[in-house]
C-alpha cells in the first residue's frame, strides 16, 4: 500500500513538474527569407541548434514558427543562427559571405534596401 501510494505521489509530482515547464515555452513568427526545401532544412536546423524547441520555415509565406524556453535562448540568438547559415530574418541581415556559400537555388533575391535605392536615384 505505501509503495503505491509513494508511486501515485511521484507520478503526480512528475506531470506537475511537465506541466509548469510546458507553460514557460514561447511562441513566435519571424520572418525568413529563402526559396526551396534545402532552405527549410538549413532554416530549421539552424533555429534548433540555437535552442528552439520547435521551428518550422513555411516555403509559401516565408515564415519561421518558432517554439522556445526563455531561459535558454531567445528570439534573437535564433535569428542570429539563421542569419549566420546565409538566411535573411526580419531583425537581421546575413553576412554577404553566408550568403555566397548558399547553393544557387537558396539564393533568393536580397532586393535593394530603401536607403540604397535612394542613393541611387541621386
Amino acid at each position: 500500500m505505501k509503495m503505491s501510494k509513494f508511486f501515485s505521489i511521484l507520478f503526480f509530482s512528475f506531470l506537475s513538474f511537465q506541466f509548469c515547464s510546458a507553460q514557460t515555452a514561447k511562441s513566435e513568427t519571424i520572418k525568413v527569407n529563402g526559396n526551396c526545401g534545402m532552405c527549410k532544412k538549413h532554416i530549421e536546423k539552424s533555429a534548433l541548434e540555437a535552442g528552439a524547441t520547435a521551428a518550422n520555415w513555411d516555403k509559401k509565406t516565408k515564415f519561421l514558427q518558432i517554439s522556445y524556453d526563455p531561459a535558454v535562448t531567445n528570439s534573437g540568438k535564433i535569428q542570429t543562427a539563421v542569419a549566420a547559415a546565409g538566411y535573411d530574418t526580419q531583425d537581421f541581415k546575413a553576412s554577404d559571405s553566408a550568403y555566397n556559400k548558399l547553393d544557387e537555388c537558396c539564393q533568393y533575391d536580397r532586393g535593394v534596401s530603401i536607403k540604397e535605392n535612394n542613393s541611387k536615384k541621386q
